[in-house]
């Protein structure tokens, strides 16, 4: 669906059946709450039948429930507060192994990461690391570790990297300024979405540089703005953000950059390794601490 289902709703909904608007002021109501109930229970919570609760995911363009559901999981995400994903996920965990129940979420969030995204945006994106000028890598709040992350690596290989810090929105530009159509800006952004973020993007995108958007959903507010969409699961744990899939997905993408650059990256880490060793950075394996 590419319309808000909340909008779809309110644009709908006094035309609704008077069941079909029992459900629909359920869901704009307690939208937490619903996403995580089947048609059934649905439709006793609210006092319908569960075959109203089907013709009514039908009647606003989704293929049955279950396809409702996930587009109200999914909208979801983006408008909780912290506070809201506390409560959802102590309804959902409760009485659980939840050492057990978020690493098998995990598992299955980088299994999707794996299925969803496309292969030809990946080595697009590989190509536009390797023949940009300068990469500026922007990610906020909780992304901002994952995009430190791309940036440290990428700065091993590359000699012009530059990690947009999460400051004012003047400052932001202030860094970004000089991008123009030699350079790239890979932003990262998960829900809910950085308005910093989407400004910086849209402002890359205005002077000309290429784009790479590593986001949750085609739908993100910075996939528009992709020359290549790199799509990563990142369902909520909690207030937290579980980052997992993401962090793998760039890790994929550095070691492809990598390959491709293996004789520049070898004789870079050569290089490291003496400045290591000569200004003893590291712990030798076995050696006593003092």
């Amino acid at each position: 669906m590419e319309k808000d289902l909340f909008s779809l709703i309110n644009d709908r909904l006094s035309s609704f059946s008077k069941g079909h608007k029992i459900i629909a002021n359920y869901i704009l109501d307690h939208y937490d709450k619903a996403a995580f109930m089947t048609a059934q229970k649905l439709g006793k919570t609210v006092g319908v039948s569960e075959s109203t609760v089907v013709r009514f995911a039908s009647m606003l363009g989704y293929d049955g429930y279950p396809a409702l559901q996930k587009g109200l999981q999914e909208m979801m995400r983006s408008r909780l507060t912290a506070v809201q994903r506390i409560e959802v996920t102590s309804d959902q965990m409760s009485g659980e192994d939840v050492l057990e129940r978020v690493l098998d979420q995990d598992i299955d969030r980088i299994r999707r990461t794996l299925e969803e995204t496309s292969r030809e945006d990946f080595q697009r994106a590989v190509e536009q690391i390797i023949s940009c000028n300068t990469i500026y890598i922007v990610g906020t709040r909780s992304s901002a570790s994952i995009a430190g992350f791309l940036s440290y690596y990428l700065s091993l290989i590359f000699p012009r990297v530059k990690l947009v810090p999460s400051t004012t929105t003047s400052e932001l530009f202030e860094k970004i300024m000089h991008i123009d159509e030699r350079d790239l800006m890979i932003g990262i952004s998960f829900p809910r979405y950085s308005k910093q973020t989407v400004k910086a993007l849209d402002f890359a995108k205005h002077n000309g540089a290429k784009v790479i958007a590593i986001t949750d959903s085609a739908s993100s507010p910075i996939a528009k703005y992709a020359d290549s969409l790199l799509l990563a699961r990142s369902d909520m744990a909690s207030f937290v953000d579980s980052l997992v899939a993401p962090l793998s997905l760039i890790n994929a993408l550095v070691v492809a950059v990598s390959i491709k650059n293996r004789d520049i990256v070898s004789k870079t880490f050569e290089r490291l390794e003496q400045v290591w060793d000569e200004y003893d950075v590291y712990t030798k394996s076995g050696e006593d601490e003092k």
